[in-house]
């Protein structure tokens, strides 16, 4: 998942005390590794040679540690684009993301002119049990101030998050208190969710937004399924866009929730024949026999693409958005004995028609501008820019055409919405406007917002111009000229983020994306696709 690159397009959802993004198709915990062999003896003592010269002989003092860990790290990017290198200290933060869990205070939050803001204190969390509150400023963490010092997103890490039962005292500033109020909060584990939504956006249609594969997603979707279906679902999109990937399992589960027992999902190939594995639907199954689409674009990498890739396959579902990432190589993680980990590629996995979905990679510094130059050649804009290498054929169960080398290819291409490409929308997103627009708007208005029902909001408020207008000056506050013509270009944009923002604030995060999701085309134009779903799927038969 380290391959998912926000784009100028996509936007950025609050951060909740967590960092770092998953890498890859990753498979089960570390392992410690146990090769050997003369050959690699001899390399080894070559590279121990080395590095006694450069520590007796070198003319400056040189910490070879230091050359260690770069010589790992460039050892290993010469293999392919995922095989990575973790030190011990990124480590917990590079596996926290698929964990489903971290250790800290759970609150959500934002920076608002240089001080930490709590935008929400997590329901069940340390931080809501001591009672703080949506608004405070947090100014002091154990003594230190912190606020106005140039804080980052990382500094707030380092000092809220810590081991669960370990305790830090903070200082808050409250609205309509004169003196600052201290807390003091142990920290405990917050559960980080994978599922982003889930609700139903026609009386039968089911929506369920997954951001990534963590180790609680299948149960997540499983849930949410289960609430969907009480709800009145008899037909489900599955939105993957822009999702980067993860555990393995969980991708091979969710895929079980819709295929009957015996149908393959993917099967992998490795030097070593123990990674050479076949996965195969069980009885279980929530969804066996529902209408189904799945939505994808380039940001949907690894499991997402084994997801989509199972059901394309099976046609069971039809696949709708554009062309995605293409990665198709699984990581294992391997404990070194300081601590730090080595994510190695074990094997490639293939769709159920045999489809190797990676892309080349012979050239990594081609590989790393492959989105660039999707854009460049139109891909976002018409599948006729796509050409895939015919020797790449493949059949889906009903004898529909489909492709390897280079991603999952739709069945249904729906273009990128250029209105969602404002430089203005993400000046002021960047610089935390957006956030902090909303965030004011719902406290001050909280009383009126919270006398309506969330239907009726999402049916008759109107971001006004005035609104706007607001907006513009707040921006001139962070030093953000205004882009009056983009504003009035993209104005349905800034209009429907804000709405669903200041509506996350006032009915918690489950209230964005049914507002949000308006100006989700690839969602709207699968929604028209149902009726077309037992046609599009059975093209292949004669």
């Amino acid at each position: 998942m380290s391959e998912n690159k926000n784009s100028s397009y996509q936007i950025s959802l609050p951060l909740i005390l967590c960092i770092g993004i998953a890498g890859g198709v990753l498979l089960g915990a570390g392992l410690t590794n146990k090769s050997g062999g003369s050959e690699v003896s001899r390399d080894v003592q070559k590279l121990r040679e080395v590095l006694n010269l450069v520590k007796s002989e070198y003319v400056d003092e040189t910490k070879t540690d230091d050359l260690v860990e770069d010589a790992i790290a460039h050892m290993l990017g010469k293999l392919d684009p995922h095989s990575a290198y973790i030190s011990s200290k990124d480590r917990v933060a590079a596996n926290e993301d698929l964990q489903g869990n971290f250790e800290g205070i759970g609150i959500e939050f934002s920076i608002f002119n240089d001080t930490l803001t709590v935008v929400a204190a997590l329901s069940g969390g340390p931080s809501e049990a001591v009672g703080l509150r949506p608004g405070d400023k947090i100014v002091k963490v154990n003594d230190k101030v912190i606020a106005n010092t140039k804080l980052t997103n990382l500094d707030v890490m380092r000092y809220l998050k810590g081991p669960k039962g370990t305790e830090v005292k903070i200082e808050v500033m409250r609205k309509g208190k004169k003196e600052p109020i201290t807390f003091t909060i142990i920290r405990d584990k917050i559960p980080q969710f994978s599922v982003d939504a889930a609700y139903l956006v026609a009386p039968d249609i089911g929506y369920i937004k997954v951001n990534r594969f963590s180790q609680n997603t299948h149960q997540e979707v499983h849930d949410a399924m289960i609430k969907l279906r009480k709800e009145g679902m008899k037909k489900l999109v599955l939105d993957l866009q822009g999702n980067p990937g993860g555990y393995m399992d969980q991708a091979i589960a969710i895929a079980d929730e819709f295929l009957p027992k015996g149908e393959k999902i993917v099967f992998t190939k490795g030097q070593e024949k123990r990674y050479d594995e076949d996965a195969l639907a069980t009885e279980k199954g929530d969804f066996e026999k529902g209408d189904l689409i799945v939505l994808v674009n380039e940001g949907s990498a690894s499991a997402s693409e084994i997801v989509s890739g199972a059901l394309q396959d099976n046609d069971r579902a039809l696949v709708v958005g554009r062309r995605s990432f293409g990665k198709g190589l699984v990581q294992r993680p391997f404990n070194l004995s300081d601590g730090s980990e080595v994510r190695l590629t074990i094997s490639r996995y293939y769709t159920p028609s045999g489809r190797s979905i990676q892309k080349p990679y012979e050239n990594l510094d081609e590989y790393d501008k492959d989105m660039v130059k999707r854009y460049k050649n139109g891909e976002f804009f018409t599948p006729d820019s796509i050409h895939f290498n015919d020797s790449l054929r493949y059949k889906t169960v009903n004898g529909r055409t489909v492709y390897g080398g280079g991603g999952i290819m739709p069945d249904y291409f729906v273009p990128l919405d250029t209105t969602l490409t404002s430089k203005y929308f993400n000046e002021l997103s960047y610089a935390n406007v957006l956030r902090e627009f909303a965030f004011n708007y719902a406290e001050q208005n909280n009383t009126v917002l919270k006398k309506m029902t969330f239907a009726k909001y999402q049916q008759d408020f109107v971001v006004a111009d005035a609104m706007l207008n607001y907006l513009v000056d707040l921006g001139r506050k962070h030093k953000i000229e205004p882009d009056l013509k983009d504003l009035k270009k993209n104005k349905k944009l800034f209009q429907v983020y804000l709405k669903a923002e200041i509506a996350r604030r006032v009915w918690g995060n489950e209230a964005f994306f049914p507002i949000y999701n308006e100006t989700n085309e690839v969602l709207q134009q699968a929604i028209k696709l149902f009726d077309r779903i037992p046609m599009e799927l059975d093209k292949g038969k004669m």
